[in-house]
């Protein structure tokens, strides 16, 4: 789909920004480009479309030199985000999503037709299309964003580091919500991060840069974890990339425990009896709002009393989110939920390191085998 080949970007003469590049993006995958900062993510990206000229090497788009596309056309038929999302202040939500449509000579009506179509695409409710940019938070601008990329149904979609502007409860959500829209839509997304975590999570395939330009690894995200090229690699990645592996390993096999539960309207009924050193309180949904310890059973009245209760894990999920969630629950059990988030049981994490442990010896077995 997009293929860099012996690509080469220097200023004034100076050091290379982005050095022999050569690299093939898959057509309808996100190719995550990580490093750190100055190491040529941002300008390899922008030379896709033709925002930043190489000084050299060809980027072929199905086989076709950029170089010898119109700049302006090939930026219209791509769709691009960045990280401060770029809406004009004057314009609705709805005109700032008909852009694109708009420049390719779409009619007015039919353009605002689509932009009403790609709030719901993107999560944001139909009246929020009147207000303006100003009035919408930066989550809410991001998801604008991404439907002004969509407008025009572009293949490949540039995002040059979308969501670190927002605070981490928000990028997350923006990154389930990107993640869902690949599903629907298979798009070819080149996406521009400097963060680990981010590209293991988006990326099928995960490309980290040097300072220098140079490309260290392309590989996925399990492999670079698992197997770094060199120690430039391993120290981008970090000490806890075993924690991060965790991700890659199915928590399928993770035994779910049941756990006694007491809703919110019921705390102060006499007549409740409580036989566990932790109670999990739930709404009447049976969806978790925090844990009651027995020792102060008697003094929690409301759900303002409960403590916290760490974070959750989706029956299925990976062996890091298992693992996460009973590490970080008071009670060292963690919480287990169903897809519209109530309480399933509980999951140990003893026994999460057992299928952690147990993973590890069919790993290190099955690389043996294949080396004799």
């Amino acid at each position: 789909m997009i293929e860099f080949r012996d690509v080469t970007k220097t200023y004034d003469g100076g050091q290379p920004a982005v050095d022999s590049l050569t690299m093939d993006i898959e057509r309808g995958k996100i190719t995550v480009f990580v490093g750190p900062s100055g190491c040529g993510k941002t300008t390899s990206l922008r030379m896709i479309n033709r925002m930043v000229e190489p000084t050299s090497g060809r980027i072929l788009l199905d086989g076709q030199d950029v170089a010898e596309q119109k700049a302006a056309e090939l930026r219209r038929s791509m769709g691009y985000v960045m990280q401060s999302s770029g809406l004009m202040p004057h314009r609705t939500v709805l005109d700032n999503i008909a852009t694109v449509p708009r420049l390719n000579g779409v009619a007015r009506s039919t353009a605002r037709a689509r932009a009403k179509e790609l709030l719901d695409v993107v999560g944001l409710a139909p009246e929020l299309g009147r207000r303006y940019p100003g009035q919408l938070s930066g989550g809410q601008q991001q998801r604008v964003g991404v439907a002004r990329a969509l407008a025009a149904d572009p293949p490949v979609l540039l995002m040059d580091e979308p969501f670190s502007a927002v605070d981490p409860v928000v990028r997350a959500e923006l990154q389930s919500e990107l993640i869902r829209l690949q599903r629907d839509l298979a798009k070819t997304i080149v996406f521009v991060t400097h963060d680990i975590d981010e590209a293991t999570i988006l990326g099928d395939r995960v490309a980290v840069f040097a300072v220098g330009g140079r490309l260290a690894q392309f590989a996925d995200p399990e492999e670079i974890l698992r197997a770094p090229v060199d120690d430039f690699v391993a120290g981008f990645v970090g000490r806890d990339r075993g924690f991060r592996h965790l991700s890659f390993q199915e928590g399928e096999d993770v035994t779910i425990h049941p756990i006694e539960t007491i809703e919110t309207g019921r705390l102060a009924d006499p007549s409740v009896t409580v036989n566990s050193p932790w109670t999990l309180l739930v709404d009447a949904e049976g969806r978790p709002h925090g844990w009651v310890p027995e020792a102060t059973r008697e003094s929690v009245t409301s759900q303002a009393d409960a403590v916290p209760g760490g974070s959750l894990y989706t029956r299925g999920d990976s062996l890091r989110r298992a693992l996460d969630a009973s590490l970080s629950s008071p009670s060292g059990l963690g919480v287990t939920v169903d897809d519209d988030g109530r309480v399933v049981g509980v999951v140990r994490a003893a026994e999460v390191f057992e299928l952690i442990e147990a993973g590890r010896l069919d790993r290190g077995r099955a690389n043996y085998n294949t080396a004799v």
